[in-house]
C-alpha cells in the first residue's frame, strides 16, 4: 500500500511538472530560425504589397495580362488575361493566326497570399511568396494559382517574385495600380 502510495504521488508530480512546462505563452517552432525569418520577411515587406499590382507582356505568339490585389487579411483576387496565336503557312506564305484566349487561363479569380522563408532541397534559405487561387466558380472551382515561387521583393513601385512570364533574368516584375490589358 505505501509503494502506491509513492509511486502515485511520484505520478501526481511527473504530470504536475510536465504540465507546467507546456503552459507556457509562447509557442515552440519546429524551425524557429524559419519561422523568425518568416516573421522578419513579412513584416519588411507587407506593408510594400500591400494593394493592387499589375503585369503585362507581349511576345510574337503569347501575351499575357494579369492585375493582383493583395489585402492586409491575407486574401487575393485577380484578373488574368493570357492569349496565344500560331504562325501557319497558308498558300506558301507564313502568316500569324488570330489571337485566342489560352483554355482556363481568362477571367477572375479569388484566393490566399502570404509571405514565407523556407529551406530548399540543399538546405539553403528561400524566401517565397505563397500564392492559392480559384476561378470564382465555387461549384466547380478551376485552380488559378497554386504558386509558390521565389519572392524578389516589393517597395512602392514594383513587386518581383519568379512568375509565370519570366524575364531573362528569371523575375516577373508587377507594378503598382490598376490597370487594363492593351489588347
Amino acid at each position: 500500500m505505501k509503494k502506491i502510495k509513492i509511486l502515485s504521488i511520484a505520478m501526481m508530480m511527473v504530470t504536475a511538472l510536465s504540465l507546467t512546462s507546456c503552459n507556457s505563452s509562447e509557442p515552440e517552432w519546429a524551425d524557429s530560425e524559419a519561422h523568425e525569418k518568416t516573421e522578419q520577411l513579412r513584416e519588411q515587406y507587407t506593408p510594400f504589397i500591400l494593394g493592387t499590382w499589375h503585369y503585362e507582356k507581349v511576345l510574337e505568339k503569347k501575351r499575357a495580362f494579369e492585375q493582383l490585389t493583395f489585402n492586409a487579411d491575407g486574401t487575393l483576387s485577380g484578373l488574368r488575361k493570357w492569349q496565344t496565336r500560331q504562325l501557319v503557312t497558308i498558300d506558301g506564305k507564313e502568316q500569324y493566326t488570330d489571337w485566342e484566349d489560352i483554355p482556363d487561363e481568362n477571367g477572375t479569380f479569388i484566393g490566399t497570399w502570404s509571405l514565407q522563408w523556407e529551406r530548399n532541397v540543399k538546405g539553403v534559405g528561400e524566401n517565397r511568396i505563397i500564392l492559392y487561387a480559384q476561378w470564382g466558380d465555387k461549384n466547380n472551382p478551376i485552380i488559378a494559382y497554386s504558386h509558390n515561387p521565389l519572392f524578389g521583393y516589393a517597395d512602392t513601385t514594383t513587386l518581383q517574385f519568379a512568375g509565370y512570364w519570366q524575364n531573362s533574368d528569371g523575375w516577373t516584375n508587377y507594378e503598382r495600380g490598376e490597370a487594363e490589358p492593351s489588347f
